[in-house]
């Protein structure tokens, strides 16, 4: 809203107004918004939490410390909601489909937390909402989003072009005062098509998994496309959802996320940066910066009351909302092969969960018996019940998640 605002003032000739049309601007205003959301406000809102008994239930597994957190409150997963909303409404060009993808997506599936929390604490059904439910949810915003990056006409993607041999095409451009330039040639290419970690001038299109069934079949490339957006979606949701175990530890993490994404994004809407570092041009994806910049602001903010010992909980209004995010957000800039690494983490949370379970059936149906890969999943349990304390887990487990977003970055060069 403040960007219509001060382009209006900046028309008028009003000093300092003009700083609004800088998307870096906007975006350091979005994070220090952001902070002050989480820590002023989600007092408040830990407070009503209190008031109304919206308690943590723990179960004893047999963790050091874990009965200390029973009856802290949950649901504080709307201060990050809060914290993302807000300073995108006010800092974002609010005409751009990308940020309205983001926004829909960060209600809905912070909806479908809410209402598993909500179950929980006010029914009293420690199973939370059906797992079939959360399933037609993350389902439902895989379509949707699908939907909006493959039809949406202003959704669009342009790489350089390359002749037979290989060699960059280039053109001749002439400026306005007649200087004459060389400059790549770019094309607008199929949306279908993603970034491809490690490798240069080659991008892998989803549409080739069709090509077994003839050159028309390409015209269904909209289905393939959509299942692959549910599939990252549902999968990443979900491994954010694991991780929400120790305190700080899904929060710290998707911060680290966040400002990986931040950079991929902006480097990504940038003609000068996607030419120089030979990637995708994303037009229009430049607010998605603005929008990752009140991401990161509600995860470190959240930090303030979350960190060891926690006063409140993300729970699954928080959690699932989060990994969703990370997960869209990914796609529309193409850099969805990479959620395997900047979001290792997660995957590992959540490969020790299926691990654990698949092994154990796996053993009581061979042996009688059912055996166990980790003394507890998901991961952070397991070093939990090896000792350790929850804050030097959290700590390490931060330390990874920045050497594995050092590795994300790297990849733009390394090729």
């Amino acid at each position: 809203m403040f960007y219509y605002l001060f382009t209006y003032l900046n028309e008028m000739d009003v000093p300092g107004a003009g700083l609004f049309q800088y998307v870096t601007f906007r975006t350091a205003m979005a994070v220090f918004t952001s902070l002050l959301i989480s820590m002023v406000f989600g007092k408040r809102i830990i407070s009503y939490l209190r008031k109304l008994q919206v308690g943590e239930t723990v179960r004893d597994l047999g963790l050091e410390g874990q009965m200390q957190k029973q009856g802290t409150p949950t649901m504080g997963g709307l201060i990050i909601l809060a914290a993302i909303i807000i300073p995108t409404l006010l800092f974002a060009k609010l005409h751009n489909t990308y940020i309205w993808l983001m926004l829909i997506s960060t209600v809905w599936l912070g909806a479908i937390g809410f209402a598993d929390d909500y179950i929980k604490v006010f029914k009293k059904d420690k199973k939370g909402l059906a797992g079939k439910f959360k399933i037609v949810g993350q389902v439902g915003i895989g379509i949707i989003a699908g939907a909006i990056l493959y039809f949406n006409g202003e959704v669009t993607i342009k790489h350089k072009a390359f002749d037979a041999a290989g060699q960059e095409v280039t053109q001749q451009v002439v400026a306005e005062d007649g200087c004459i330039s060389t400059e790549p040639q770019w094309i607008e290419t199929n949306v279908t098509k993603t970034t491809i970690p490690f490798v240069k001038n080659n991008e892998f299109d989803y549409r080739w998994l069709l090509d077994w069934a003839g050159d028309t079949a390409g015209q269904y490339a909209w289905i393939v496309y959509i299942l692959v957006v549910i599939v990252v979606v549902t999968a990443v949701s979900n491994g954010a959802n694991m991780t929400d175990g120790l305190d700080g530890l899904a929060g710290g993490t998707s911060a680290i996320i966040g400002l990986t994404l931040a950079i991929f994004a902006y480097v990504s809407s940038n003609l000068i940066f996607a030419d120089y570092l030979n990637i995708m041009y994303v037009p229009m994806s430049e607010e998605l910066v603005i929008y990752m910049g009140a991401f990161i602001g509600a995860c470190i903010g959240f930090l303030w009351y979350n960190s060891y010992p926690a006063q409140v909980f993300m729970g699954d209004t928080g959690s699932l909302a989060i990994g969703g995010i990370i997960a869209i957000f990914a796609l529309a800039i193409k850099k969805e092969l990479l959620i395997p690494i900047f979001c290792g983490v997660f995957l590992v949370e959540n490969m020790s969960v299926m691990l654990q379970v698949g092994y154990f059936k796996y053993t009581k149906k061979k042996f009688g018996e059912g055996r166990r890969i980790f003394l507890m999943a998901p991961l952070h349990h397991h070093f939990q019940k090896k000792g350790l304390h929850e804050s030097k887990i959290v700590s390490r487990f931060w330390i990874i998640g920045v050497m594995l977003a050092v590795l994300s970055i790297i990849t733009l060069k390394l090729r």
